[in-house]
């Protein structure tokens, strides 16, 4: 559970900052008696506790910044107490040896806080309004980040350039003899100087980038010669990522130029391997400049607070695609009406918007498929062995914002569900449970930790034939390929600008061997375990498609893994915690019409592993197949070519706008259209070139 893993990790934080006021004491004390040993220790833990602190815990050291005991504070309080302690040493003159001393630890302060300073003032220029990827922005003079203990990691410089001052003053401690402070105050000294003016060079013309404005205006020239079409917008916390890199592949087959525009900067970094241009722009004033640009449609795949900033621009059409389809009523957000149109799967998408009676209106509503379930292989319907293994897979969602018990199987039927499939000597159980599970309620999260335990000691008690070494071999071989396909090897000092320079325009057909890459990866991974293992997966991969395509019969909640699922035709089952009877439960959820329903006491499990391994037992195949037709809608044309029809023909809806809106502004009088003032402008043009020619004639 969390909470037995929390409970140590904060005895071990309060014992450290305990450790840490216990070193200032001794100092304090050793200092004033004087108890040279003990001094001399106490100087040094301190020392190298608050170092070791700043790369384990910062997070813990940033609480005694909260009440003004920060970094800086700490190391001239332990400066001064050394000072003090020399004061109290036999054999040490005030004014002939401590004073210089003194002078010199005052200089080396000054040299830090001029750094400060310095490295301020480099942060600032090193920040554009923009974030890039898939672009060639050299044109922004973008060169390497400074390394980061100068310009970011203040604690750590001030403490590691203090590590041969306290050493050079200890060893004065034992010697009586200041040459050994001043020699550690020197390099402290030279080491804070040469760093403040190292780090001033970023300051210089040759290392300076673009300015805001110079940068503005580049990327309007951009996005003028690029002339993007159709782009996906998104807005949303770490952790939902995945909701945007599943529309990847789809926006990148679209006919025209496809576009990503993000608003948080550290999202850039978020989406997976695309060779599709990325944009972010967190500024709403800087947002606005698309209205100036060719781009016709955007596509939604979520709401967040920030989409309604892009709303306002209204030369762009806007089509929300959800991340996912599934009963639950967050599908139906009221929020869809800002757009202008709705894209969903199939006929029961459409129906369920028009029962929720919340404003969408039907003809705003485009049915599209799902283009991304054509990884998901349909099923092969044979007779299988008595003892075969069968591969389930648990895919329970999260536990949602509204606290609803029948959003997640995890709290009241989750543990019940895997020991039940524990208990089947031929069962192999594939756990990937939602990315969030555990985010909003505390009870989900300890729920999931324990459902994996479970899974961890029953796999102890299997055994049977592994894989030979060269599988685990082959799987490296595949991993170390794909990350150098995906993944930019970036310094540790590097910042978002060093990251833009790197991640330039992308090499030609990089996105085939990225594909080609992951399937190599996906099936390199299946055959590195053997089949009667379990396994947990809580990573991005393999990709719950895959997962689809080596289960026999999947177990999930309400929620758009179902309606992908159906892709398959496969048996599935759906827990119901709702606390409504199976007959109300499949009518308020036309997406388990075609399941096994389970009881939070996982009844049924049985019966549905029997389906699976008995075709004769699957009575639910007919209602699958009309069921899944229902919800994606029809295979032919492909969902493809629909959602590319669909985005083409809202680019000609917002055509049709803008030339509405030219004619009528041609109509008023002071008001031309763009068209005619560039027509204007270019007979202005070649008039005067006509009338220079005849001069000169």
């Amino acid at each position: 559970m969390p909470s037995a893993g929390i409970a140590p990790r904060r005895a071990v934080q309060l014992a450290a900052l305990f450790a840490m006021m216990v070193a200032f004491t001794a100092q304090l004390v050793g200092a004033l008696l004087p108890v040279i040993p003990l001094f001399i220790a106490a100087s040094v833990v301190n020392l190298g506790l608050d170092l070791v602190l700043q790369h384990k815990q910062p997070g813990l050291l940033a609480v005694l910044g909260r009440i003004r005991f920060d970094v800086t504070v700490r190391q001239l309080l332990r400066d001064m107490l050394i000072l003090v302690g020399l004061l109290h040493i036999d054999g040490i003159n005030p004014l002939e040896e401590q004073a210089p001393l003194t002078i010199t630890l005052l200089l080396f302060y000054g040299t830090h806080f001029v750094c400060q300073a310095v490295a301020v003032l480099v942060r600032r220029t090193r920040s554009m309004p923009f974030v890039t990827r898939n672009i060639d922005a050299s044109a922004l003079r973008l060169c390497d980040a400074p390394p980061r203990i100068l310009s970011r990691q203040t604690g750590r410089r001030l403490l590691r350039f203090s590590v041969p001052t306290t050493v050079g003053m200890m060893l004065t401690s034992i010697t009586t003899d200041a040459y050994w402070g001043g020699i550690g105050l020197a390099v402290s000294l030279t080491l804070s100087a040469g760093g403040t003016l190292y780090l001033g060079t970023w300051l210089l013309p040759k290392k300076r980038v673009a300015s805001e404005k110079q940068a503005l205006a580049w990327l309007d020239n951009w996005l003028a010669e690029y002339r993007p079409t159709v782009g996906m917008y998104f807005s949303g916390g770490s952790s939902s990522a995945y909701q945007a890199n599943m529309w990847l592949s789809t926006l990148a087959s679209l006919d025209g130029n496809p576009i990503i525009v993000l608003r948080e900067r550290f999202m850039v970094q978020k989406i997976e391997a695309t060779d599709v241009p990325i944009v972010c722009i967190p500024k709403v004033a800087n947002l606005m400049r698309l209205e100036h640009s060719t781009l016709k449609v955007l596509l939604h795949p979520a709401n967040s607070g920030k989409t309604s900033q892009i709303l306002r621009i209204p030369s762009i059409k806007h089509a929300f695609t959800n991340h996912g389809e599934s009963d639950k009523l967050s599908s139906c957000n009221p929020y869809a009406k800002a757009y202008d149109e709705v894209w969903v799967a199939g006929p029961a998408a459409r129906d369920r918007y028009q029962l929720a009676d919340i404003g969408v209106e039907d003809k705003d509503v485009i049915e599209v498929g799902r283009p991304q379930l054509a990884p998901i292989e349909p099923i092969q319907r044979q007779d299988a062995p008595a003892d075969r293994m069968t591969t389930v897979l648990y895919a329970p969602t999260w536990e949602g914002w509204d606290g609803n018990p029948g959003n997640t199987s995890v709290i009241l039927a989750g543990e019940n569900i895997v020991r039940e499939l524990l208990a089947d000597e031929n069962v192999q159980l594939l756990y990937k449970p939602h990315p969030m599970t555990g985010s909003v309620d505390p009870r989900a999260g300890a729920a999931n930790t324990r459902i994996q335990a479970m899974i961890t000691e029953a796999n102890t008690r299997r055994s049977g034939e592994r894989p030979g070494p060269e599988a685990a071999a082959e799987l490296a071989r595949r991993t170390e390929a794909l990350n150098a396909l995906t993944t930019s090897a970036f310094r540790k000092s590097a910042d978002e600008l060093e990251r833009m320079r790197l991640q330039g325009t992308p090499e030609e057909g990089r996105a085939a061997a990225v594909a080609a890459a992951v399937t190599a990866w996906e099936e390199a991974y299946w055959k590195s375990f053997p089949r009667w293992e379990h396994r947990i997966i809580t990573t991005a991969r393999p990709g719950i498609f895959s997962c689809f395509n080596q289960a026999d019969v999947l177990i999930s909640d309400v929620s758009s893994v179902v309606s992908d699922y159906l892709s398959s035709e496969k048996p599935y089952a759906v827990a119901n915690t709702s606390g409504m009877s199976e007959d109300d439960f499949r009518a308020n959820f036309p997406t388990v019409r075609a399941a096994t329903i389970l009881t939070p006491e996982a009844d049924g499990v049985a019966g549905l592993l029997d389906a699976v391994r008995d075709p004769e037992q699957d009575t639910l195949a007919a209602e699958r197949a009309e069921l899944k037709e229902h919800l994606l809608g029809p295979s032919d044309p492909p969902s493809s070519v629909r959602f590319n029809q669909a985005a083409l023909d809202l680019c000609a809806k917002a055509d049709e706008r803008r030339i509405r809106m030219e004619n009528r502004l041609s109509g008023i009088p002071g008001q031309r259209s763009q068209e005619d003032m560039d027509a204007s402008e270019t007979a202005e043009h070649e008039a005067s070139g006509a009338s220079d020619t005849t001069a000169a004639v």
